[in-house]
């Protein structure tokens, strides 16, 4: 199965399944001698852990992260690194029903045709969210190389169920359980999210990302841009349905006079480019949203049809996520910070 793999220095590969015995990742081009701490990387793994709060979904992993390789006396040893966790707590019995039948708005189908009727049915196999555990361990790794050189990724729920953030105040975003920068929207949504909860149904959202002191001169011309590359990274997972960066879609809206982003001695004068330009960082900060689906795993009816094609309907039993907005947060953190990581180290290596 290829397409488990991402990036040209700084490689990760990703394997396992949501009920398997265990997920980890491979990360291959990791610096010798850096100062990696663990219990940094573990406390990435626990923003993103199934049961925090009543926005995600009850099932309970405790997602210890252990590093079987590449790491010696503290610190990264330039082999590569490898991190793995061990699942706890799975219920393939809920997912009995799936075996012949596929799922609305699942990977179920996808997958049964892509790999002629060869799946693993059990919480969706390697289609399932859960995958993104091991990205998230890749991308804590990440975070600390870049916050070694002072550049720093956070990411929020911009909006959810139609619920808009009016305002923004990092400092609250880990304060309440949509992971949202503005409190009072943050009360409406969990509002909306419980109404949603007792119907049996589910919200998406758009999740922000925001990129600081990023230099300018980063990204490779022409198809492996900065922009393409988050763009790439971002949209490859499940979850995601839309990708957007600075002005985004509205600047299709605006002029030339709107959109352009004018500059004085002192710097830009706006970012309507969102920090990337002719795929290059400009310096600015980069800024981007990604449209967040609607949990597909939903306890009402839905029709469907079995492997022989015939009609029929399914009800998803188990334990879901009504909004994966918020444990999405971390992982497209993560998966922000691989690719810079990957075009910073690719940077040094063509520079003389």
């Amino acid at each position: 199965m290829p397409g488990s793999n991402y990036g040209s220095i700084f490689k990760i590969t990703t394997f396992g399944e949501s009920h398997g015995e265990a997920l980890g990742v491979v990360i291959d081009g990791v610096p010798a001698g850096f100062e990696l701490s663990l219990d940094l990387i573990q406390a990435e793994m626990d923003r993103r852990k199934p049961g925090q709060s009543d926005a995600t979904t009850p099932r309970k992993e405790g997602d210890k992260i252990k590093c079987l390789s590449g790491y010696f006396q503290g610190k990264t040893t330039g082999t590569p690194l490898t991190l793995v966790l061990f699942n706890e707590n799975t219920k393939s019995k809920d997912y009995g029903d799936i075996v012949d039948k596929f799922r609305p708005g699942h990977g179920d189908w996808t997958y049964f045709s892509k790999y002629n009727g060869h799946r693993d049915w059990r919480g969706g196999g390697r289609s399932s969210g859960r995958e993104t555990a091991a990205r998230t361990a890749a991308g804590a790794v990440a975070k600390q190389l870049l916050s070694s050189m002072n550049i720093d990724i956070h990411a929020y729920t911009k909006a959810a169920g139609g619920i808009k953030c009016e305002t923004y105040d990092r400092d609250e975003i880990e304060k309440n359980p949509m992971r949202a920068p503005d409190p009072i929207a943050a009360d409406k949504m969990m509002v909306k999210l419980k109404e949603l909860i007792k119907d049996h149904n589910s919200m998406g959202g758009v999740v922000e990302c925001r990129i600081n002191n990023l230099p300018a001169g980063l990204g490779e011309p022409v198809f492996n841009k900065l922009d393409a590359e988050l763009a790439k990274a971002i949209m490859s997972l499940g979850t995601v349905k839309g990708f957007e960066i600075g002005s985004g879609f509205a600047c299709a809206e605006l002029t030339g006079k709107e959109q352009n982003d004018e500059r004085d001695k002192n710097g830009f004068l706006t970012n309507n480019a969102g920090g990337i330009i002719a795929g290059i960082s400009t310096g600015q900060e980069v800024v981007f949203r990604a449209a967040i689906k609607p949990t597909p795993s939903i306890s009402q009816k839905q029709k469907t049809i079995d492997k022989e094609l015939n009609e029929t309907d399914i009800v998803t039993i188990g334990r879901h996520d009504p909004c994966i907005c918020p444990r999405i947060v971390p992982v497209i953190e993560a998966m922000a910070a691989i690719v810079i990581m990957d075009l910073i180290l690719l940077q040094k290596e063509m520079s003389l």
